[in-house]
């Protein structure tokens, strides 16, 4: 396949660079990780998310961690991540410190959503380097809605 072609489905995209992208962004499966200490978090981020966002991007893919050294392994593997979603509350290492971290230290950082506990944390997720806010308790539409706009920036 050259770059002036992407498949999407039966019919190929041809010539608009913008149309391949789109088209390029549909194929693909977005990889998202998902951190914290909780397994209810976690567990009510992933059924949240459910297993397709939109029409717009293929079924994607969650990576879930419960600590922050497994986190930082997969991503010095180099592994494909496309999003990543941090508790702020995690312990014994929070989401934004973690957040703050990758934004430091990863060439080409993905989107980082922060999940924060108390509406006064928000000026802290974006000291952080955290792309988007959202609260506890999960709510799915909200959360969707979030994902989804990183996802296709």
């Amino acid at each position: 396949m050259s770059e002036a072609e992407v498949l999407t489905g039966a019919e190929p995209v041809y010539g608009d660079p913008e149309a391949i992208r789109q088209a390029a962004s549909y194929v693909s499966s977005p990889t998202i990780i998902v951190y914290s200490d909780d397994k209810s978090v976690r567990h009510a981020v992933i059924s949240a998310l459910g297993t397709k966002l939109s029409g717009e991007v293929s079924a994607h893919k969650i990576v879930e961690f419960a600590t922050a050294p497994a986190l930082r392994q997969y991503v010095d593997d180099k592994k494909k991540v496309d999003l990543f979603i941090l508790d702020s509350e995690a312990v014994p290492e929070g989401g934004m410190g973690i957040a703050h971290q990758l934004r430091d230290e990863m060439a080409d950082c993905p989107p980082i959503m922060v999940i924060i506990q108390r509406s006064p944390d928000k000026w802290l997720a974006k000291w952080s380097g955290a792309d988007a806010v959202v609260a506890h308790p999960i709510d799915p539409f909200t959360l969707g809605k979030s994902v989804l706009g990183l996802l296709q920036k």
